[in-house]
């Protein structure tokens, strides 16, 4: 077994049954955050107990497969895991700052018409320290501090909700890390019951929600998984998420031509969203040739914004970013191909 795959409190138990003192998970958490590639470069654990832990526990490591550069300045990682398995994760900067997409699953189950993450579904989940990994990686292959985290990259965070939950620990603590809960956003294509225990869970976390249209039969079109969380149980849900935390909800948008980008559109999900404190992030259509889709482009985009700012809505258009590499939302793959 990796040691790296037992969570904080598992490795804690681990070290006990050793006889070692609890402060050694701690020591060994920080030379996890710091990068370390054995038991053996943590030099301030005894001889002893380095030799135990390699003789008992493998401590795999990721390795960057490919980077790809675009001409906007975004990479994309393509990062394996010790069983072989690939995910990809990219490195975008931005005025306020630099951010990371990070892959929760290598593949994805949700079956969304306009995403390659899902085309031929998960292979697995990712574990809480592949995910950390991610960040580890391009860090070190950037040179460059990130200073937010967006679940946004292959999978369903909340199909994946155990790892992810300690993924957010991890990042956060301050003996690893210590990035600000507020600094990460986690987005997900709506599984109700998670986004419930997601708000008690993690307050202080972003929440994104993958919407793509502004009635039941569209959105059952494009996103399978709204024909069990239906939109007139998702939406209450994500207000009262709103309420109780007192964070706004971000709702993401593909603009798909002929699908969901007329004035009617815009003026449904107006109707949809109205009450809710709530940020519309509208999403020109990235290409995926397998899907068969078309985007509606900028230009309609800008449109539809200025139809939802008329109608009391916030909403940006998001920039697109990685496009020409396939790192744009929507475009991640767990193969490459």
């Amino acid at each position: 077994m990796d040691f790296k795959d037992l969570t904080r409190k598992e490795r804690s138990e681990a070290l006990t049954a050793l006889a070692e003192k609890p402060f050694r998970e701690k020591q060994i958490f920080k030379w996890i955050c710091a990068g370390a590639g054995s038991f053996a470069e943590m030099t301030d654990l005894p001889a002893a107990l380095r030799e135990k832990l390699a003789e008992r526990y493998s401590f795999g490591r990721g390795k960057v497969e490919l980077r790809q550069t675009s001409a906007d300045g975004t990479s994309k990682f393509l990062i394996s895991f010790p069983d072989g398995e690939k995910a990809e994760t990219v490195f975008m900067s931005y005025e306020y700052g630099n951010s990371l997409c990070v892959s929760t699953q290598v593949g994805c189950n949700m079956g969304c018409a306009f995403c390659a993450s899902g085309i031929g579904g998960k292979v697995r989940d990712l574990k809480a320290w592949e995910i950390l990994e991610q960040y580890l990686l391009c860090t070190e292959h950037t040179g460059q501090p990130i200073n937010h985290i967006v679940l946004m990259g292959m999978g369903e965070p909340f199909d994946n909700y155990a790892q992810m939950s300690e993924f957010l620990q991890q990042i956060h603590d301050p003996a690893g890390i210590g990035l600000s809960y507020r600094n990460i956003t986690v987005s997900s294509c709506g599984l109700i019951p998670k986004i419930e225990q997601f708000g008690r869970d993690f307050p202080q976390v972003n929440l994104a929600i993958s919407l793509h249209a502004s009635d039941q039969n569209t959105r059952e079109k494009l996103m399978p998984v709204a024909r069990t969380y239906k939109l007139d149980e998702l939406i209450p849900v994500c207000g009262k998420h709103a309420e109780t935390t007192g964070r706004r909800v971000s709702f993401e948008y593909a603009l798909i031509a002929d699908k969901n980008d007329s004035d009617t559109d815009a003026k449904k999900l107006a109707a949809l969203l109205r009450g809710l404190n709530c940020h519309v992030n509208l999403i020109p259509l990235n290409t995926v040739t397998e899907s068969g889709l078309k985007s509606s482009g900028r230009e309609r985009a800008l449109v539809f914004q200025k139809k939802l700012l008329d109608l009391g809505i916030q909403c940006t258009v998001r920039r697109q970013l990685g496009a020409d590499i396939d790192a744009a939302c929507g475009q991640l793959r767990k193969n490459n191909s």
